[in-house]
């Protein structure tokens, strides 16, 4: 079996476009090979890379994130199971973040949020004279911190 795929069969296995494939090495958190013909020729574990990029975009991490990320794991080499498992270690954190983020946001919809706005009936009571604009634009009660001032 070919261990170097080329763009399309990434695409294909990956479900990623060819356009994004294309971005993603531009921005190094992949790579390929070039062929004699020019064309890109990517290392098969390369679909591993392109799992957690995907995943990873969909938890929330910015690409210089997950560039930070992948920059942990071996070049030159497919990683290891015990590459992915520190790498998975310290990602978690992040997942447990941005789970409490979620959570203080979705505890929120349904009362004031310090947004300043003193459109609702509670804002008289939870926001009195608007406190939470001194502390800046949005919403002040759950974006720093879930600190509250309430």
């Amino acid at each position: 079996m070919n261990d170097l795929l080329t763009i399309g069969e990434v695409a294909r296995r990956s479900g990623v476009a060819s356009s994004a494939l294309r971005f993603y090495e531009d921005r190094g958190l992949i790579s390929s090979q070039r062929a004699g013909s020019g064309h890109r020729r990517f290392p098969r574990h390369t679909l591993r890379l392109i799992a957690f990029i995907v995943y990873a975009q969909r938890v929330g991490l910015s690409l210089a994130e997950i560039g930070e990320e992948l920059s942990k794991l071996p070049s030159g080499r497919a990683p290891k199971g015990k590459d992915w498992s520190r790498l998975l270690d310290r990602w978690a954190r992040r997942i447990e973040e941005r789970i409490a983020e979620l959570e203080r946001l979705k505890g929120s919809l349904t009362g004031c949020i310090g947004c300043g706005c003193l459109s609702l009936e509670n804002c008289r009571l939870a926001n009195p004279e608007d406190r939470a604009g001194d502390r800046g634009a949005g919403p002040r009660f759950w974006a720093v911190d879930g600190q509250t001032d309430k």
